[in-house]
């Protein structure tokens, strides 16, 4: 079926303005994690005593419903992402608060509802609501100079964050809150909220190193390994030494059959394995495309409120993605943190499934953007209208 520049329908209008390269590489990092999940997989399910592609199959079911996700939520305006937002918002942390009554303990947390059938974790939905909507509150407190909102947008992410310390995952919060910093930042507010920033990020990190157990443990084991049982990380950082550029080949590691979270965690320590670290390389290269093109479509974005939501969805997938490929090589503490659209998970896969549609929605061409670097001007910088400025307006 071809569409034609002029037709008018919403298929079309989304068709001729969407990045198609964006699409294909989300499209091209779905598909991946799909094959990927086919080299990690069935090992660790005979393991667990289910069926060898027990978890191929639902990773397949997910990888589907997130491409029709994704599709979906790229052909939403601005403005319908942001309310789609609020409600995913309010919905995910309802999500947040049930979980701490009636979700099942699960390695000493608790993080997952019973939805169907199926195990949910809400705090995966709620991270790119969370993003948008910090987004727009902090372009809100910069364009009417409004303490409520920034209050609004800190109080967000506290509830947030608190919601997320009982469970415990601390991991989560850890990445929220370092989102929420960076659009702080990019929103142009005062740079003298620097140094409260950096106190309260002390205050936290020895919070959570105190008052948690498992993250003493986790960042013990991690600066003296002698201390603690650091198998998985050992292994992981074996895997990339024994697949060499190149890898050992398909179906040829041995890795996957004795790390626990070899399709989840440490995904990426079974394809250093089997495909090499060249394969790695790729994988990286393709967040780093897909960050690069968001970027570009932000450059040119005059709305304060778009430009820091594409923005803070590009640091959202990226930095997940670096937190969970610098725990396989050793560079950070292990987390459990899963590899966007790659790792096993149905929770994983639909808050990342969310996130790009955003994202797509977000950077397609709308003929009010301006030229290139004009958007990036400060937002208390920008011209002011006219009559404002005591003159007559033309």
């Amino acid at each position: 079926m071809a569409l034609a520049r002029d037709d008018r329908s919403l298929l079309a209008q989304w068709w001729w303005t969407v990045s198609h390269t964006m699409l294909g590489a989300v499209g091209l990092l779905l598909t991946t994690g799909f094959v990927l999940s086919l080299a990690a997989s069935p090992a660790v399910a005979v393991r667990k005593g289910l069926e060898p592609f027990h978890f191929v199959e639902r990773h397949a079911v997910f990888a589907l419903l997130g491409a029709a996700i994704v599709l979906g939520l790229s052909m939403l305006k601005p403005v319908d992402v942001r309310r789609s937002s609020l409600i995913v918002a309010g919905g995910a942390l309802a999500g947040l608060l049930a979980v701490l009554f009636a979700g099942p303990e699960i390695n000493g947390a608790q993080r997952w509802l019973a939805v169907a059938g199926q195990q949910l974790q809400p705090s995966e939905i709620f991270k790119p609501a969370f993003v948008v909507l910090s987004a727009w509150l902090l372009a809100e407190s910069v364009r009417t100079n409004s303490l409520v909102m920034l209050a609004a947008s800190i109080g967000l992410l506290g509830c947030a964050v608190v919601l997320l310390a009982l469970e415990p995952d601390i991991g989560q919060s850890t990445l929220l809150i370092l989102v929420w910093t960076g659009l702080f930042f990019l929103s142009g507010q005062p740079l003298k909220w620097m140094g409260v920033i950096l106190v309260a990020g002390v205050v936290l990190a020895a919070t959570a190193y105190f008052g948690f157990e498992h993250v003493a443990s986790r960042v013990d084991r991690f600066w003296h390994p002698a201390s603690g049982d650091t198998y998985q990380m050992d292994r992981a950082r074996e895997s990339f030494v024994a697949g060499g550029w190149l890898g050992r080949g398909p179906g040829e590691g041995t890795i996957k059959s004795t790390l626990p979270d070899a399709h989840t965690d440490f995904i990426m320590a079974v394809v250093a394995e089997e495909y090499g670290v060249l394969a790695c390389l790729l994988l990286l290269a393709l967040y780093a495309f897909i960050v690069w093109r968001a970027m570009a479509r932000a450059w040119i974005e005059p709305s304060p409120f778009v430009r820091l939501a594409i923005s803070g969805l590009v640091l959202l997938v990226s930095a997940q993605a670096l937190i969970n490929m610098g725990v396989n090589v050793g560079l950070l503490p292990a987390k459990g943190m899963t590899l966007p659209f790659i790792s096993y998970g149905g929770s994983s896969t639909v808050g990342t499934s969310i996130a790009f549609g955003f994202l797509l929605a977000l950077t397609r061409r709308r003929t009010d953007q301006a030229r290139p670097g004009a958007a990036f001007r400060p937002v208390r910088q920008m011209p002011l209208d006219r009559t404002v400025q005591g003159t007559r307006p033309t």
